[in-house]
């Protein structure tokens, strides 16, 4: 890396993103925040005491955008619309469609030098019997489970188009399932956390997943920059495990009786109906929503080997990022 090189990160209110741009401080980068006026300031205002400086505006503003690009060499697209229901579920998918061709084009006209944008393991194909899913195992559009994954499909594939028709220098990454802290929102997966550090996790559904650290994907972030081929994706995960094996380790770190009921997927349709009618009403995201249940039938288990292998990707195991993730939520007064 070059001694102060100039770049832009986008999305460093929430999750991955914030981590991305501390891990970006801590190594010297010169750092740019594209944010909302609207988003969560807990992260940003910490980012801002760092160094970082911030600008407002919205990723599908592509004038904007690329007023903030002005002097960057590089770019990171980390902003994403990380919801799993919505009243609208179209609205997912043209907030993250539209985001990613907005700034992908301001890109393009800044001539920024180098782009990482963050996709996701939801681009890729998994089954109930899968072991080690890769990159080389898209999934198309018609195939996802719900808008949030369909969304991130069609606007990886736009990505992917403008690398080869316009000569976008981006290469992609695809984190898995991040946790730690932070997580001011909290994300889907901190949720789940959160709950199960409360005890209102009496039960569980059979599922797969592979746990992060999100530390260690803005690492790869980081690596993906430095390292990363044009046109190439790069899975940025961690441990492949069972979600009743986070449970009972949450429980142990939580001082509280792992789940022992686990519960067929089936019965639980009509109440996830009924969670999702609710949430129509109030507005608050349900806990339990068709789309997830219908995604647990899946094990959404990965292999980081291609990172590993080109990148030096080394993701460490999720026990300390759960412990931390913890402690956080506990701090900010999540654990009640």
């Amino acid at each position: 890396m070059a001694l102060q090189e100039k770049i832009l990160i986008t999305g460093a209110a929430g999750f991955i993103g914030s981590a991305v741009a501390r891990a970006a401080l801590a190594q010297g980068y010169d750092v740019r925040l594209l944010v909302r006026a609207s988003s969560p300031r807990t992260n940003v205002d910490a980012l801002r005491a760092g160094g970082a400086e911030i600008v407002e505006a919205d990723m599908r503003d592509e004038a904007a955008v690329q007023r903030a690009l002005a002097g960057r060499s590089s770019l990171l697209h980390v902003a994403a619309d990380y919801r799993l229901w919505a009243r609208d579920p179209e609205e997912i998918v043209r907030n993250n469609l539209d985001g990613a061709g907005a700034v992908m084009r301001a890109a393009l006209a800044a001539g920024t030098g180098r782009v990482v944008y963050t996709s996701s393991v939801a681009t890729l194909k998994v089954g109930p019997a899968t072991l080690n899913a890769s990159e080389d195992q898209p999934a198309r559009a018609e195939e996802a489970i719900g808008a949030y994954k369909r969304s991130k499909i069609v606007a990886e594939r736009l990505v992917e188009r403008m690398i080869a028709q316009d000569g976008l220098p981006a290469v992609i990454v695809n984190p898995s399932t991040p946790i730690g802290a932070h997580d001011v929102r909290p994300t889907p997966t901190g949720r789940i956390i959160v709950e199960a550090a409360c005890g209102r996790m009496p039960a569980y559904v059979e599922t797969g997943l592979n746990v992060v650290d999100v530390d260690d994907v803005a690492q790869g972030h980081l690596l993906a920059l430095g390292r990363g081929r044009v046109g190439e994706r790069y899975i940025l995960g961690g441990e492949n495990l069972m979600l009743r094996e986070l449970l009972a380790e949450i429980a142990a770190l939580s001082n509280r009786r792992a789940p022992r009921v686990r519960l067929p997927v089936a019965p639980l349709i009509p109440l996830a109906h009924v969670a999702q009618a609710l949430a129509h009403l109030n507005g608050r995201e349900p806990f339990m929503t068709v789309d997830g249940l219908r995604m647990s039938r899946n094990r959404m288990f990965f292999s980081s080997a291609k990172a590993e292998r080109e990148l030096g990707y080394r993701p460490r195991g999720y026990r300390d990022a759960l412990r931390g993730a913890l402690d956080w939520f506990a701090q900010a007064g999540y654990l009640k």
